[in-house]
């Protein structure tokens, strides 16, 4: 085994690292200025497997020998057309959007848990007080709602005194 090549292998990779990989950033952050705010935003699980997607595609462009840069960018823009696709349709067609987004879900109401959106959310009771604590509040009897939100987080709102 030669342990000098797990350090550096030449310098062909690296250049090539360095040139594909200002380019590949450059035109990504140039396809999501024109594809708008909305391709990298975390509203919902969809919209995170999208940005997940991009990543993991950038980074096979910048280590990965075998994907030339124009394979590359056409692997992105193709993630940010398909991202913009179902964002436009989804805006334009309800059934539609609750196909392929996540609504809210009521966890608890007026002090008390509302178990089976618990059980169907797998959300546990240690994680849902977690919540409500971050909101200021000390036990579940202090809210009036608790909302699994459609991009995973906890909103806990508190009865008033």
């Amino acid at each position: 085994m030669n342990w000098t090549s797990m350090f550096f292998q030449n310098w062909e990779g690296i250049v090539r690292t360095l040139i594909v990989g200002a380019l590949a950033y450059t035109l990504l952050v140039l396809f999501l200025r024109i594809s708008g705010k909305r391709t990298l935003a975390k509203l919902n699980a969809f919209d995170l497997v999208v940005t997940v997607a991009l990543g993991s595609t950038l980074s096979a462009i910048l280590l990965q020998e075998s994907v030339a840069l124009a394979e590359g960018m056409v692997a992105l823009t193709l993630l940010i057309l398909l991202q913009y696709a179902v964002a436009y349709t989804s805006v334009r067609f309800p059934a539609f959007a609750k196909a392929v987004r996540s609504e809210p879900s009521l966890l608890a109401r007026d002090g008390a848990y509302c178990e089976a959106a618990m059980r169907r959310e797998r959300i546990t009771h240690g994680e849902a007080l977690s919540a409500v604590r971050s909101a200021g509040g000390r036990d579940i009897e202090d809210v009036a709602f608790l909302i699994l939100e459609s991009d995973g987080t906890l909103s806990a709102g508190l009865k008033s005194n």
